[in-house]
């Protein structure tokens, strides 16, 4: 399983890129209208959906917990998808489905990290990034009128820290190849 999530480092990589460049889009352009939040956040779920199964089917041999990878995956492509449908939906609808897509996924990687701790040093990275997420869906909750440009701030800020974890954990994975000598 080890060298399987080693080779394969570069999709988390990708994952915290595409979390990034969504986080700047949402901090240099945060009078975006609803619609464009809608489908910069829907771009961005379904992309980590993608990647996330990608990962799942990757490790799905050597993993017996791989479908939590899976689905977390199967979550983001449907919050993705559900954005590009009812691209209408309302600023308070939208901040819940970002509110339940962060406490799922943030969930999911929890228990992944948790069943990666034996195989995996730093697997703190992997957990800081879920419960991030996790703080991040609990405040949206919790504060759901704190206005539209500080919840894309929120967002925005969330992203990018959220990004920076997923590619600190792909080097730290990418780290653990077997070391071939010729």
């Amino acid at each position: 399983m080890l060298s399987s999530l080693s080779r394969n480092w570069w999709l988390l990589a990708l994952r915290g890129i595409a979390a990034i460049i969504f986080g700047v889009l949402a901090l240099v352009w945060p009078s975006l209208t609803v619609l464009s939040l809608v489908v910069l956040f829907g771009a961005l779920a379904f992309v980590e959906g993608v990647f996330s199964i990608t990962t799942a089917i990757a490790v799905h041999k050597k993993n017996e917990y791989w479908w939590a990878i899976l689905l977390a995956g199967v979550a983001g492509i449907i919050i993705g998808l559900i954005t590009f449908f009812w691209p209408n939906v309302t600023a308070l609808a939208l901040l819940y489905l970002i509110a339940s897509w962060a406490l799922i996924t943030g969930g999911f990687e929890i228990a992944a990290a948790i069943k990666l701790r034996k195989l995996i040093n730093n697997e703190w990275v992997m957990i800081l990034g879920g419960l991030l997420s996790i703080l991040v869906g609990v405040l949206l909750v919790v504060f759901p009128g704190a206005g539209a440009l500080s919840v894309i701030w929120l967002i925005g800020s969330f992203a990018i820290a959220f990004g920076i974890l997923q590619i600190v954990l792909a080097f730290k994975v990418k780290s653990l190849a077997p070391q071939t000598h010729d």
